[in-house]
């Protein structure tokens, strides 16, 4: 073994990335030269998600999903070391960190940063803490939101497909004045946590370009009037002067330097670069190299977001918003989603993996989801005879509802369990075309899906995709993309590199058309996506109105 090789190896400048995602957080230790990642390492939220009750036991409503963020700084405090260590890195070497987080994310706190949840007499209060993105309690703000901003054909609201989320900014605000005015009017800034950790790390409060265009309704330079804002609600009138407007970083720029507070926190140099936040899916487009119009990357995880670049606006219907720079300097940067993709496989494991399969599973030395895998991978496409609709966690694109529901359709007394999981792998996919074709027929061409997540370690998801989308599919080369694409900006940030594209073109990594469509299952499934539109249609677009009437039902027993 060549030691002084290495050492010197180990000696050349690097970059650490942070990659917050919706059940830990993951840090890697980049090499600034070659992109080469040298070390990883995660740490679990202690608190995971509050869905049911707060830490002190206080219930929450159906449709609430909050977090606690000293979790964040946690992952500072393990994550980074550890993967420093693993590294084999001196701290010295490091001359830059970047973050990424889900989003929309976003905590009320006082002037100084300090979350209400962490304020003496709040910690039972649950609008006090963080609102995860998949917080989808504000629904009928949403709603609103849509529907006031059609009725004065407010400008802004084509850039975002024509409707609110209730995942966004305003919607989750909105819900905080009107059910908990008190905490509304003891919160001084409303920010996303994309930018609370980078505040954290450097002192210095920067609102990211990404989150305040995709997430905060910030077009043309300017957020929604104060005059909309008041027909809304009287008391909402001021929430951008008052609590969101604050200036605005560019990605890749530098927010500030390490305090000596961070620096002790992670083992980083205090002084070196801090990067202006970025969102997971966003940040991600670089690292898998996919920095020209027409390459859409889908970052699958529990949910999945389709971002992509092209030098064409277009008004796409569904999608989450179009932004110019949003993603790469000089392109209009698109997103679209599904609110939920390994979240349904993980419910289905939880909720339809019997005794006999994880007996049958262990003895093979598998886990559930290997073991459902491989038995569904032997079907020949439509053999199972079912559909499924994806919309366990609502639809985000290209409907915005998250008051949908899940189905399967064809469920007979033969039906098996890994019938019913291969139905919700292809659901998904169908709804990963859904999303595409409404891109092509609002004239922004896709012509390669690149796809980045821990699901892409599923060969038979993956040749699903393809054979649904009829689109090669490239897979990103790095089993840590977002925290890999935030350590690139902060590459940039530091002054390695003029520009993202010039990190990408150096430390991206991405395998091209690593799956192909395959023409007899891409036309069986045509057939089964044709049902699958039918079914989509139905219950998506106002025919039939069951699942609404369901959700108001629950809510209502609930309450």
């Amino acid at each position: 073994m060549n030691t002084d090789h290495d050492d010197r190896a180990n000696l050349e400048p690097c970059v650490v990335g942070v990659d917050y995602g919706t059940l830990s957080g993951r840090a890697v230790v980049v090499r600034v030269r070659d992109g080469a990642e040298l070390g990883t390492a995660e740490h679990p939220y202690a608190h995971a998600v509050l869905d049911r009750e707060l830490p002190d036991g206080t219930g929450l409503p159906p449709d609430w999903a909050l977090q606690v963020p000293a979790d964040y700084i946690d992952v500072l405090r393990i994550a980074v070391p550890e993967a420093l260590t693993r590294a084999g890195v001196r701290p010295e070497q490091v001359i830059g960190i970047g973050t990424d987080f889900t989003a929309c994310t976003v905590l009320p706190v006082l002037a100084d940063g300090i979350p209400l949840c962490e304020v003496p007499g709040l910690a039972g209060r649950p609008h006090a803490y963080v609102k995860l993105w998949r917080h989808h309690a504000a629904q009928a703000q949403a709603d609103r939101i849509t529907a006031l901003a059609a009725e004065r054909k407010e400008p802004w609201l084509a850039r975002y497909g024509g409707k609110i989320s209730s995942e966004w900014e305003f919607a989750k605000a909105l819900q905080l004045l009107e059910e908990d005015p008190e905490l509304y009017a003891l919160t001084d800034r409303w920010l996303e946590a994309a930018d609370w950790i980078v505040w954290r790390l450097c002192g210095t409060y920067v609102r990211n370009a990404c989150t305040a265009g995709y997430k905060g309704q910030f077009q043309d330079g300017a957020y929604p009037s104060r005059e909309y804002l008041a027909a809304l609600n009287p008391g909402f009138a001021d929430f951008v002067t008052a609590k969101l407007e604050h200036p605005i970083g560019q990605l890749g720029d530098l927010a500030g330097r390490l305090t000596a507070e961070a620096a002790a926190w992670t083992g980083l140099p205090e002084g070196i670069a801090v990067c202006v936040g970025n969102v997971d899916a966003h940040v991600t487009a670089p690292a898998a190299t996919a920095v020209e119009p027409g390459r859409m990357v889908a970052i699958m995880g529990t949910s999945t977001c389709h971002v992509m670049s092209s030098d064409q606006w277009a008004e796409v219907p569904g999608m989450c918003g179009v932004v110019k720079g949003g993603i790469l300097p000089g392109l209009w940067g698109y997103e679209a989603g599904q609110s939920g993709v390994g979240d349904i496989f993980g419910w289905f494991v939880r909720t339809g993996f019997p005794a006999s399969y994880a007996e049958e599973a262990a003895a093979l030395g598998r886990d559930a989801h290997e073991h459902l895998t491989a038995l569904a991978a032997g079907q020949r496409v439509g053999e199972h005879g079912l559909i499924a609709l994806d919309w366990q966690s609502g639809n985000r694109s290209v409907l915005v509802d998250h008051d949908l529901s899940g189905v399967v359709v064809g469920l007979t007394l033969s039906t098996r369990p890994e019938d019913v999981y291969r139905a919700l792998l292809e659901a998904t996919a169908f709804g990963t075309r859904t999303i595409i074709e409404a891109f092509e027929a609002a004239g922004v061409p896709v012509e390669e899906l690149i796809v980045a997540g821990g699901l892409t370690k599923n060969a038979l998801l993956m040749q699903i995709y393809a054979d649904v989308t009829r689109k090669p599919l490239g897979v990103i080369d790095s089993a840590q993309g977002p925290a890999l694409g935030a350590a690139m900006h902060a590459a940039v940030a530091a002054g390695a590199y003029p520009d993202i594209r010039a990190a990408a073109r150096t430390m991206g990594k991405a395998r091209p058309a690593v799956y192909l469509p395959d023409p007899e299952r891409a036309a069986a499934y045509d057939r089964l996506y044709a049902e699958y539109r039918l079914l989509h249609d139905y219950f998506g677009r106002g025919a039939n109105e069951v699942m609404h009437r369901l959700r108001r039902l629950r809510v209502e027993v609930s309450a």
